[in-house]
């Protein structure tokens, strides 16, 4: 689970002004750490089919922010799929 701290670490990495919480780029980072988290502890809970399904629930939203953010600003979607480690 994100704690305060750790959303608040995330968040000031891809901002674009101090106050931004809600950016295409924020979002996809913070969904990106909880996908890393649940992947984590499906590793452990093999037969956990209800967080399961939140991690499919949430690799898919990712997508769609992912795909939304390509088609509005490459450059800035190039950048960070780099910065966060994904594969695209």
């Amino acid at each position: 689970m994100l704690t305060k701290e750790k959303t608040d670490e995330l968040s000031s990495g891809h901002r674009i002004h101090p106050n931004d919480t809600g950016s295409t780029a924020v979002q996809v980072a913070l969904l990106t750490e909880r996908i890393r988290e649940l992947t984590e502890h499906l590793r452990a809970h093999r037969k956990d089919h209800h967080s399961q399904r939140g991690l499919m629930k949430l690799v898919g939203q990712r997508r769609r922010l992912l795909r939304y953010f390509s088609r509005s600003e490459p450059a800035k979607y190039r950048a960070l799929i780099t910065k966060l480690g994904l594969r695209k």
